[in-house]
């Protein structure tokens, strides 16, 4: 009985302890914020740009983690398998967090994890060298219809915004394309460069910061031309209709408190109000396109209803 009345008293103690951890958070113990794609690539810029304003408004540490592969899957595993104390946060990028649901048994609930906010939306575009027979997307085309199979598109993984981008096209000029995935953007342009793939998927902001005379651009998969590359004309204004770009942002398991989460949140959209971070953004060629994570959640349902009928379009002519 005395064991039995010291029960309640136990568990005071110990939730009179946990309060006092999630008070400290996240000044006590280093943060970690793991990146689902390799060094270098535009997810990885966006977030190691971003982390020091991060760390200033919260008084903490953060030590960013590149785990790279599976389209993003397998970060998305490691942040599902952390511990729900807001230690530990990703990166979160669409398309792939929700076409990689289609078809495809994963190994962590999506549901379980949380946008915290969105931070960039980027155009999709193919990139070739600069000395490539091909100068423009309808080059490649014409190419492509001649030699089915015979253009490979690097991409991040199935899924992604690059890999979405060659269905699209696929489907709107008849043609057969070869996709070749990559754990990121570097380790593709590498491939690029080393003439072991046609061209390779990149975001209008990835390619606006490349080494000038190195890259050419084929075209931009946007509804009208990036600020960051008014000249590179639209894949629509050359006769294919392919709208694709890449959304980045951070997340959190959704067991986090709440309390925990909206300081996160709070955080980030206080950076994006920071000059010297626009300032270096700028620089970074990163187009800023900040969403609440409430409104970026409420928006992916229909995201992901239209990413659906691109895989039927091309299951059908299967």
């Amino acid at each position: 009985m005395k064991q039995l009345r010291s029960l309640p008293l136990a568990a005071a103690l110990m939730l009179g302890t946990a309060g006092v951890a999630l008070a400290d958070w996240p000044a006590d113990q280093p943060m970690e914020l793991i990146v689902a794609f390799a060094p270098g690539g535009g997810t990885d810029i966006m977030l190691r740009t971003l982390a020091p304003y991060i760390e200033a408004d919260l008084g903490t540490t953060i030590a960013v983690l590149n785990r790279p592969g599976a389209s993003g899957e397998i970060a998305y595993t490691a942040l599902a398998q952390a511990d729900a104390d807001g230690y530990t946060v990703s990166s979160l990028n669409t398309p792939g967090f929700l076409t990689m649901r289609i078809g495809r048994e994963l190994r962590f609930d999506p549901a379980a994890l949380c946008p915290i906010a969105r931070i960039v939306e980027d155009p999709g575009t193919f990139v070739v060298q600069q000395g490539s027979e091909f100068a423009s997307l309808a080059d490649l085309v014409a190419y492509a219809k001649a030699n089915p199979g015979a253009v490979s598109i690097a991409t991040t993984g199935v899924g992604t915004d690059e890999h979405m981008a060659l269905l699209q096209l696929e489907q709107a000029a008849g043609i057969d394309l070869t996709p070749v995935p990559f754990g990121g953007a570097n380790e593709a342009k590498t491939a690029l460069l080393g003439g072991h793939v046609s061209a390779i998927g990149l975001n209008v902001g990835e390619y606006a910061s490349t080494e000038p005379g190195t890259l050419r651009a084929l075209a931009q998969f946007a509804e009208e031309r990036s600020v960051l590359a008014p000249d590179l004309p639209t894949a629509k204004e050359q006769g294919f209709d392919v709208i694709m770009s890449s959304e980045r942002g951070m997340a959190a398991r959704c067991d986090v408190p709440e309390d925990v989460r909206a300081k996160l949140s709070a955080a980030v959209e206080k950076a994006m109000t920071n000059p010297e971070f626009l300032e270096k953004a700028k620089q970074q060629s990163l187009p800023l396109a900040y969403q609440s994570g409430a409104d970026w959640t409420a928006a992916m349902p229909a995201r992901l209803a239209r990413f659906e009928e691109i895989f039927k379009l091309i299951e059908a002519e299967k």
